[in-house]
């Protein structure tokens, strides 16, 4: 149980982290080559990685290459390239804020696609956590902070990856998880490259130290040691493992303060005591049970 809380704290920390650091990457270069730059990186040090030091890791083969094509266009194409568009119209604590719209699409699917009963700590868990997120959100649209669009953008990357959380659960996987996860992430990279070559704004980048620091930090610690912890989640149990998504809203919302100087008002404590409730809520029945 603390295993799974302290992983559960080390994912959110890290995967909240990814909203400031995208919105310092894309001053320097069009979001585009942010997000397929990271892809790249974070699967050739997975993938290679792995071959190099376990050399009877084996390269994927027949339905194993359509699973990971599928998952990874989901999980990294449109969910990481909505998200790294979405930043240009979105403040850094909305990005963070709006991962918690993902539990509840995955005890959806998750209840229709896997076939699992929802508790009613689960339910109300998850519906402190929307209102949570409601209520937050709301001065910083009023303070134009976030333009509907690009909260449209998020919206389908939350889907996306929602979708993709599901879909990675139901399936039979033979691969190690660093092997799925660096698979995913190369070939997500490689479905995003042709829209990257033809709409990114090449002549107008930076590639500057604010550039690759945020290219390696999405890379290393977010696409590499989140996304792992993810995949561990995942594994115990996918609503479960959704309802940790509560938890990046705060990290989300202390980090875009301290960088980034985004505003936290009485909207904000107020709505992340909710999803704190929320998320304590549905987790103590694992406890009680």
């Amino acid at each position: 149980m603390i295993r799974n809380i302290l992983i559960g704290v080390g994912f959110a920390a890290l995967w909240s982290s990814a909203s400031v650091a995208t919105k310092l990457g894309i001053l320097s270069a069009d979001p585009l080559l942010v997000a397929n730059l990271r892809f790249f990186v974070a699967g050739t040090l997975l993938v290679g990685g792995t071959h190099l030091t376990q050399p009877a890791a084996r390269l994927p083969h027949g339905r194993e290459w359509a699973q990971l094509l599928i998952f990874g266009l989901l999980n990294t194409t449109i969910y990481l390239a909505c998200f790294v568009l979405a930043m240009h119209q979105v403040a850094a604590g909305i990005g963070s804020l709006s991962t918690a719209v993902g539990p509840l699409i995955i005890a959806v699917l998750s209840a229709v696609w896997l076939k699992r009963t929802l508790k009613w700590r689960e339910l109300a868990g998850l519906f402190l956590g929307l209102v949570g997120v409601g209520v937050a959100t709301f001065p910083l649209l009023q303070n134009a902070n976030a333009t509907p669009q690009g909260l449209a953008i998020l919206m389908v990357g939350i889907v996306a990856v929602s979708v993709a959380s599901v879909y990675y659960a139901a399936q039979k996987w033979a691969l190690s998880s660093t092997l799925i996860n660096g698979w995913q992430v190369l070939l997500g990279g490689v479905v995003l490259l042709p829209f990257t070559l033809y709409y990114a704004d090449f002549k107008n980048a930076h590639f500057d130290l604010r550039f690759w620091g945020s290219v390696l930090w999405l890379a290393v610690p977010v696409s590499v040691g989140a996304l792992q912890l993810w995949f561990y989640l995942l594994r115990q149990d996918a609503v479960g493992a959704s309802l940790w998504l509560f938890l990046c809203p705060i990290f989300g919302f202390i980090f875009a303060n301290i960088l980034l100087n985004e505003p936290i008002t009485g909207f904000t404590v107020v709505g992340t005591a909710s999803v704190m409730g929320g998320l304590y809520l549905a987790q103590r029945k694992k406890t009680t049970a």
